[in-house]
């Protein structure tokens, strides 16, 4: 599918200010800006399996469209919610376990392009990932 394949990130639009809302210290966000991250991602029907590598951590996340699944960001923070398939992206939405806030993220294909915008309290970011 069109997800399927290894990306790795490119560059990050406001992902500092993004991390500092989601209450990320500054020595955290400092290296999250350079985390090599790559994503390897599979797509077979409503199932997907991302495999996520980084400076911080290797995990792989299998899930299905529509179905919650607990998931944990790399600093530790909580979560559970949905992926869903809407048009050509990818929309999850997902609530932080520990105050209950939402958490908004958006994949999709442009030029070539991964695309990931993630949302939370306001504040938007963007992480542009390129076929490796």
């Amino acid at each position: 599918m069109a997800f399927d394949g290894t990306w790795k990130v490119d560059r990050s639009e406001n992902y500092d200010k993004f991390m500092e809302k989601m209450g990320i210290n500054m020595v955290k966000r400092k290296l999250a800006a350079h985390d090599n991250l790559k994503l390897i991602i599979t797509q077979e029907g409503n199932k997907f399996t991302i495999k996520e590598s980084s400076t911080f951590r290797n995990i792989e996340i299998v899930f299905e469209l529509g179905v919650t699944f607990d998931y944990s960001l790399a600093d530790g923070t909580e979560l559970s919610g949905t992926w869903n398939l809407e048009g050509n992206k990818l929309v999850g939405k997902f609530k932080r376990l520990d105050n209950g806030n939402e958490l908004k993220a958006v994949r999709e294909i442009i030029g070539g392009e991964l695309v990931q915008i993630y949302m939370y309290e306001g504040v938007e970011a963007k992480r542009i990932f390129k076929k490796d």
